[in-house]
């Protein structure tokens, strides 16, 4: 299913990156977050693919299926 994504202890310290590079699954949602396309991340990032950023993106989002969000939000 996410067959450009792997998580190595030895590469920034086990976080999700795109497979061969060191440019993690948290980067490049740092970078969509920001405002970056993919054509603008591609292009900045040439070792990277499409396929790179959607998978990326689809994996974050799998991710946080099963995680519960917490706030400090204090309700009267």
């Amino acid at each position: 299913m996410f067959d450009r994504i792997v998580s190595d202890p030895g590469v920034l310290g086990g976080k999700p990156c795109i497979k061969g590079t060191r440019i993690s699954v948290e980067f490049i949602l740092e970078l969509v977050a920001s405002g970056a396309s993919r054509d603008d991340i591609i292009s900045a990032y040439p070792q990277l693919r499409a396929e790179d950023v959607e998978q990326a993106a689809r994996f974050a989002a799998e991710s946080l299926k099963s995680d519960a969000v917490l706030t400090s939000e204090v309700r009267d």
